[in-house]
């Protein structure tokens, strides 16, 4: 899968997160049946193609070729499906206000990613009857999605017993950690895999500072994120709205995190580094992606999230080689599997159009490979090695007209080509990343914030008011945190908590 966050958060976020133990379809390219052809109608009348609104986040500014790949995709949905798709990427910085906007005032929408982080909102959109369950929809026209991610996991993000978004496949647990310029950790005799820890870390920062005075050292791996949260070890549960802390394995007990003197330690930590000049100066309120942000040369390295391959994958992104310390250890929540995820909205025109489409997305090599990596010949080309890619000829990352390096965002990234220097058997590690991680005792619980809607927009709202800048250093917390608590307080902040602690605990006794 092709690029973090965060996810992010997310993040990704995630980061970031489905089912790496699902496998693919079945035919000739990869297709799994669904029963769903396009074409004609009975009696061979041509029935007009449905045109499909498809929204997403981007990292970085719009591909030069989208359009081009757009019309290339919509050849093959329309022969598939007899449908054709409109791409409508989204900046992650902008996203959330502007879907927010696009789903109140029913603006045309298809299909949408979602998740679990405030940034994608999806308990409150769920919450909002903004989205549609799926269910049906799922036994009739998704049975690829069914095999491909498996039920355990479709049934992840289930909130009141339906099914509202479904999970892309990519990596199922994440770890922190930081991401380097390797050429200056070279140059300066630091070894990126020691940065194993926060002192480590902070060490690293002091070094590179020194060398390298009008530069940031770090900055978050996407914008409209924190460093704090790159850094913390709990199971928010959700949306951090009420956590489990030390990543859920001591007991279901739910906290207020922003009360916590764990939270309070780490703030004031980060604060110092901001005003050692450490942090990017703006990390509070910066818009630009973190390859637009190494290659105008404004930090030497960021955090993230981790999974295997990332190194490789940010190296495209960024276009220099990047080397990583891993921080935290993988550990496998709820978020992590449903950080990102695919739903369709109630503005949707036509929803078994749109969940055929995502169908594909999950089982049809051809699609996925298009989204994913752009057209054959034009962005890449095939090696002599099977489903192992490069770029075409006087193509690479800098140039090329299409170069997301989101794979890990589009339906199923287990179907997907692996580029040229990356393990051809990345897919297989990443199973065995999802494997191995420590999960939590959460893991499979989804919060329904239904019932306390309006204090979680009022919660959601002091989070924009005050975190971003308490979390990147920016604002001093020994002034600023209390205010902070008080008002999450004010806002409904312990009801929140209550409220998904007694579903945590029906949740627990019911397994």
């Amino acid at each position: 899968m092709r690029r973090i966050t965060t996810m992010i958060s997310l993040v990704l976020v995630l980061g970031l997160v489905l089912s790496a133990c699902g496998g693919g379809g079945s035919g000739s390219n990869g297709e799994a049946g669904t029963g769903t052809t396009g074409g004609n109608s009975s009696g061979g009348k041509t029935e007009a193609a449905t045109e499909l609104t498809v929204a997403y986040i981007t990292f970085g500014n719009t591909p030069t070729d989208l359009q081009a790949v757009q019309d290339e995709l919509s050849k093959l949905t329309k022969e598939k499906i007899n449908a054709t798709v409109k791409l409508l990427p989204i900046g992650i910085g902008a996203w959330n206000q502007q879907m927010n906007l696009m789903l109140t005032s029913n603006e045309k929408l298809d299909l949408i990613v979602t998740g679990s982080s405030p940034t994608l909102g999806y308990a409150p959109q769920v919450a909002k009857g903004q989205l549609l369950p799926l269910d049906d929809l799922l036994e009739q026209y998704g049975q690829g999605i069914k095999t491909a991610v498996g039920e355990e996991f479709v049934k992840a993000s289930s909130i009141g017993g339906k099914i509202y978004a479904v999970p892309s496949i990519r990596d199922l647990a994440l770890n922190y950690g930081v991401l380097i310029r390797k050429d200056l950790a070279d140059k300066y005799g630091i070894d990126a895999a020691k940065i194993n820890s926060i002192d480590a870390l902070e060490d690293m920062m002091k070094i590179m500072k020194e060398k390298e005075p009008n530069m940031a050292v770090i900055a978050p791996g996407t914008a409209g994120a924190s460093i704090a949260e790159y850094l913390y070890k709990l199971d928010k549960l959700g949306d951090g709205y009420g956590v489990l802390l030390n990543n859920g394995q001591d007991d279901l007990k739910v906290v207020n995190y922003y009360e916590t003197q764990e939270y309070a330690d780490l703030l004031k930590r980060i604060r110092g580094w901001y005003q050692a000049g450490y942090i990017l100066k703006d990390a509070a309120t910066n818009k630009e992606s973190i390859a637009d942000l190494i290659k105008a040369g404004r930090t030497a390295a960021y955090v993230a999230n981790l999974k295997p391959g990332i190194e490789m994958q940010e190296s495209r992104l960024v276009g220099t080689t990047i080397a990583k310390g891993e921080i935290t250890e993988p550990v496998a929540k709820t978020e992590t599997v449903t950080n990102i995820m695919w739903g369709i909205p109630r503005n949707a025109t036509n929803p078994e159009a749109s969940m055929k489409f995502l169908n594909l997305m999950y089982s049809d090599k051809d699609v996925i490979n298009l989204i994913d990596w752009g057209i054959e010949g034009k962005h890449y080309v095939k090696t002599d090695q099977e489903n192992v890619i490069k770029y075409a000829d006087g193509v690479d990352a800098n140039n090329s007209g299409y170069n997301p390096n989101t794979g890990w965002l589009f339906g199923n990234q287990f179907m997907s080509y692996t580029f040229e220097g990356d393990n051809p058997d990345i897919w297989k590690e990443t199973d065995e990343f999802n494997k191995n991680a420590t999960k939590s005792k959460a893991l499979g619980f989804t919060f329904d914030s239904a019932s306390v809607k309006t204090e979680y927009a009022s919660v959601t709202n002091v989070l924009n008011q005050y975190r971003l800048g308490l979390e990147t250093g920016t604002l001093d917390p020994d002034k600023t945190l209390p205010e902070f608590i008080s008002k999450l307080k004010a806002a409904g902040i312990e009801k929140i908590v209550a409220e998904k602690q007694k579903q945590l605990d029906a949740w627990a006794a019911a397994k």
